[in-house]
């Protein structure tokens, strides 16, 4: 799919891997709206990038419904959903204190990371399944963030990683199912980026973390993980791929 011209989703498009994304696209030529929580992000982002700015709440259906209503008056309906937003803890399940990790933690993280995903996955499937096709039938095209957490978790990584596990493992069901519309589904499963959460860490530990990975050894760009999910939105053949993005990075247990 040529991205030039087309409308695209970002969501958690304020920040980080989502923002990058998010300005890769508009250099691209496409229309692009940042969905975000943090509408201070999101709306810097978007007066930056020629984009729109909306408040989305992706676990909530109609927060996202809302979203993508409002997006597509402002630029036609998306053809491009690339599915960032997510959170992140850590907890052990037994904690030192030897008390079980509270259970509202854990389905927090899911709530936001799977379900999130699965939420703005169905509808923004359901108003690209109405749009007429284009060449070879395509439709549209969509991009989950998943993690190498969801192949070799760390220590008190549970919630994170179970999360981003089913993201992966819903990838090649959903472009299966998906694909008599003519929508492809991939997922990015990132290592270490330089993250505003990563580059607010002290630098000895950000050295530390870059000496983990094999090669190159350091903190991956956002810039990085922004080019490869345009990669997938201009490449017609794939689809229903995880695709690791660690520079050969496998996580230790702590």
């Amino acid at each position: 799919m040529n991205i030039q011209g087309q409308a695209a989703l970002v969501t958690g498009g304020g920040s980080g891997l989502g923002e990058a994304t998010a300005r890769e696209l508009a250099r691209l030529g496409a229309k692009v709206t940042v969905l975000d929580l943090n509408m201070t992000n999101a709306e810097r982002v978007a007066a930056e990038i020629g984009g729109v700015a909306v408040h989305c709440n992706v676990s909530d259906a109609d927060s996202m419904t809302q979203a993508i209503q409002t997006a597509a008056a402002a630029h036609g309906p998306a053809r491009i959903l690339m599915q960032i937003a997510g959170i992140g803890t850590a907890k052990r399940v037994v904690g030192k204190d030897g008390k079980a990790a509270p259970l509202d933690e854990f389905a927090k993280v899911i709530n936001v990371n799977l379900i999130g995903t699965y939420n703005a996955a169905r509808l923004f499937a359901e108003a690209c399944a109405q749009l007429d096709p284009m060449e070879d039938g395509a439709r549209g095209v969509m991009v989950f963030t998943a993690s190498v957490a969801a192949f070799d978790g760390q220590v008190g990584q549970q919630a994170y990683s179970a999360s981003k596990a089913g993201v992966v493992g819903m990838t090649l069901p959903m472009a299966r199912d998906l694909a008599q519309h003519g929508i492809r589904v991939c997922t990015i499963a990132p290592g270490l980026f330089k993250t505003p959460l990563l580059a607010s860490l002290p630098e000895p530990i950000q050295q530390s973390l870059a000496a983990s990975i094999p090669f190159p050894a350091r903190l991956g760009k956002p810039s990085e993980f922004a080019e490869l999910a345009c990669h997938i939105v201009h490449n017609d053949h794939l689809n229903g791929e995880v695709i690791r993005l660690d520079g050969a990075l496998r996580m230790a247990p702590r």
